[in-house]
């Protein structure tokens, strides 16, 4: 249906009435009864769900989603495609890049990430650069707000910046990272996102530094936690959706699902 196309072509845009009625031609009353059916529509193929407003400013969108299910099986089967032996490099790092970066992978993750911190009303997705920012603008993307880039420096394009000073938890090295005073009003709503997290470091150090901009952090996210050797965890409060448990260079991985996205 024309209409469906409309709304899935621009997620969380509220579209209104009166703008379907003007491009089929067609009464309110009748572009109303269409959206029962597209609502249905969307019910049945799980790809999300349509929300409507009433009154003069009021209108319809389409807000994308998956099903519980759905990111049950996801999780398990992207759990499998990470724990294989030929991820295994030099250092006992686990090799996740080429899945960083293929969209049919991204997208569900975006939509899973969404799925669990919609609730939060969010103003912006923040991300460190580099393997972050394909997860954090999908996310970006099915919330419907900014994706911010934090610089691990100064970058002259970015005019005046918000430099600070932190602590990778794990190799207790002092790093910088960089954020224009421009990409963030002060007061917004954040979601902190990125793919992997050791001890945390980088992640205090991303709320740190949205301190310096008044944000609220409301939600941290990671794609994957690793549970091996004895880092602490500096955050206290994050969802990950995978767990590295194993990796032996012999040729051992193990990457499960959190417990709560398991069922």
């Amino acid at each position: 249906m024309a209409i469906t196309q409309i709304l899935m072509a621009k997620p969380n845009v509220l579209i209104p009435l009166t703008v379907l009625s003007e491009r089929f031609a067609a009464a309110k009353s009748t572009i109303s009864e269409d959206l029962v059916v597209v609502k249905e529509g969307f019910q049945l193929s799980r790809q999300g769900y349509i929300e409507t407003m009433p009154g003069a400013l009021g209108g319809v969108r389409y807000i994308p989603d998956l099903d519980g299910a759905e990111v049950g099986q996801f999780l398990s089967e992207l759990a499998a495609r990470l724990s294989v032996k030929e991820r295994i490099l030099a250092g006992g790092y686990l090799y996740m890049t080429d899945l960083l970066f293929d969209p049919a992978v991204l997208r569900p993750l975006g939509l899973i990430f969404a799925k669990i911190f919609r609730s939060q009303k969010l103003d912006a997705v923040v991300t460190i650069e580099t393997k972050g920012i394909p997860l954090a603008l999908v996310t970006a993307e099915a919330l419907g707000v900014p994706m911010i880039i934090i610089r691990h420096g100064n970058k002259v394009t970015e005019g005046t910046s918000v430099n600070i000073n932190f602590v990778s938890g794990s190799s207790q090295r002092i790093q910088t990272m960089s954020l224009s005073r421009r990409a963030l009003e002060p007061g917004r709503r954040v979601l902190i996102l990125d793919d992997f997290m050791k001890a945390g470091g980088t992640a205090i150090g991303m709320i740190q530094l949205m301190k310096e901009f008044e944000a609220h952090v409301v939600g941290v996210g990671m794609l994957v936690e690793s549970a091996l050797g004895h880092f602490p965890k500096l955050v206290e409060e994050y969802q990950a959706l995978l767990k590295l448990t194993e990796l032996d260079v012999s040729g051992r991985v193990v990457v499960t699902p959190v417990v709560a996205f398991a069922q």
